[in-house]
């Protein structure tokens, strides 16, 4: 499974490429989309070049799914409001690609890549490096799109686990506490 990470941001938002196949990744392709070219003030044209960038790195790597980062709210909530607006344009690329997106919050895929979610931008980095054995440290931004590739990863491999069991039953020796059912 082919699965593209994305990491939304308003100056640059990061991609990250995962091949997973059972427990083994390999590293595809990584880097960031920036809105550089756009004046600072253009927020139609900035989120164009975020819609269309994710829109090549769909065409250009084929991923079967993808995985985004749920935008949590700052203090300005100026700022929230803009990094949703790229995330929608992005989430929107991701969705007109005919993709399934899978999202998920910075502290989740901090959890699963470093194994706390406190886990700094460099903490993040270097586990992506070893886990994806990168000879050198992917950029932020790269970094944090590959981890939340690595996180859908886990999570599907772990639900399409579940999936296989069937529907879940009570167990037998925990049908009465005290008389009760539970």
């Amino acid at each position: 499974m082919r699965i593209l990470g994305i990491d939304p941001g308003l100056q640059r938002t990061g991609f990250g490429v995962v091949e997973a196949e059972g427990q083994r990744l390999a590293y595809v392709a990584s880097g960031t989309i920036g809105t550089a070219e756009a004046p600072r003030g253009d927020l139609p044209q900035r989120l164009r070049l975020i819609f269309e960038g994710v829109r090549e790195v769909v065409a250009c790597y084929a991923p079967d799914c993808a995985a985004a980062e749920i935008v949590f709210v700052n203090v300005n909530p100026q700022s929230t409001l803009l990094l949703g607006q790229a995330r929608g344009a992005a989430l929107a690329a991701l969705v007109a690609g005919g993709l399934p997106v899978a999202e998920y919050t910075a502290l989740q895929m901090k959890k699963a890549v470093v194994g706390h979610g406190l886990a700094t931008k460099a903490q993040v980095q270097e586990m992506v490096r070893r886990l994806l054995g990168l000879p050198g440290l992917p950029g932020k931004d790269a970094a944090d799109a590959l981890g939340l590739a690595i996180s859908h990863a886990h999570a599907a491999a772990a639900l399409a686990a579940l999936g296989g069991r069937g529907p879940l039953g009570r167990r037998a020796h925990a049908l009465y506490r005290k008389g009760r059912a539970y």
